[in-house]
């Protein structure tokens, strides 16, 4: 059976991303009743850090040890990689050493590359590109609490980077609409919105963009890398901060979710954050479950 990876939410058909949300609930369900512990004993994970993150890392690492596998921290000061070994060299020998890899880089196509010469799967940990691993835990925490996201409206207040992306891909393989409200400048590549055939409208209003919505997603308004770009972002930005106002134009039953960490005050207010409304706890917790659920797909199918 040919190797497969996950490096965009486009890598699995939309039954396979259904089955493997539904399987994420269920881990969940059988953690808290001790069982599943070796699924993945003998199994290594080599994670692969270029950019630093808390949620990925340890949502990884306890998978693993709850699997009774064992997972390998590496960042470009324990690898080759950060004295310039080629991006296909590591991938060919980590493939011999480890039954799986994890990497969170900066440009999407070093993903791509590695996973191009890699002979065991590739998951995409986040890219400037793509966020896919968030997504599906944004999904189970939106079927445990209000059930199918089929058919639901879902707002996306901020920026046009990778979580933006990778909820525009979730539109296209979970069937949703998806109303995007960034500033001029910071709209989603336009080739990614084409792909998902009309699900998505791009507006300049918050507002408008919450009203009626299911589910309002925001994050940071700029990522690890943009850190000079702050200023400007933050008069850009400044009118989408996701508020009391906005929720409100929100379905009342409409839950709140932020990939984290969040700065309060900036792209959310602590009263929304902090809020009923706001599933963010548990959209963290479940990055633990949903990677579990595939982990076990991507080593086990």
């Amino acid at each position: 059976m040919p190797v497969r990876h996950f490096l965009t939410l486009l890598d699995l058909s939309p039954g396979e991303l259904g089955d493997l949300v539904a399987r994420a609930i269920e881990l969940k369900a059988r953690l808290r009743q001790g069982l599943d512990r070796d699924l993945l004993r003998n199994r290594t994970l080599a994670m692969v850090f270029e950019k630093s993150s808390t949620r990925t890392r340890v949502s990884f690492e306890a998978g693993m040890a709850q699997f009774g596998g064992h997972a390998l921290f590496l960042s470009p000061r324990d690898t080759q990689l950060g004295r310039g070994e080629p991006i296909e060299d590591t991938a060919r020998v980590l493939s011999r050493m480890v039954d799986i890899v994890m990497i969170r880089t900066f440009e999407h196509e070093k993903v791509e590359r590695f996973a191009r010469y890699a002979s065991v799967p590739v998951i995409n940990g986040l890219t400037d590109r793509f966020h896919p691993c968030q997504l599906l835990a944004d999904v189970q925490t939106y079927i445990e609490h209000r059930g199918p996201i089929h058919g639901a409206t879902v707002a996306w207040i901020g920026d046009g980077n990778n979580m933006c992306h990778s909820y525009i891909n979730a539109a296209r393989q979970f069937d949703f609409r998806l109303k995007i409200a960034c500033p001029e400048g910071f709209d989603p590549d336009p080739e990614i919105v084409a792909g998902a055939a009309g699900r998505v409208q791009i507006l300049r209003d918050p507002r408008e963009a919450a009203r009626g919505a299911q589910l309002v997603v925001t994050d940071v308004w700029a990522s690890m890398g943009q850190e000079e770009e702050q200023q400007r972002r933050a008069r850009a930005f400044a009118p989408f901060r996701v508020d009391a106002r906005v929720m409100a134009e929100a379905d009342p039953d409409a839950l709140f979710m932020h990939c984290l960490p969040a700065h309060r005050g900036e792209e959310v207010t602590s009263e929304v954050l902090e809020g009923p409304q706001s599933v963010v706890w548990d959209e963290a917790e479940n990055r633990l479950h949903a990677q579990k659920a595939l982990l076990e797909f991507l080593l086990l199918r």
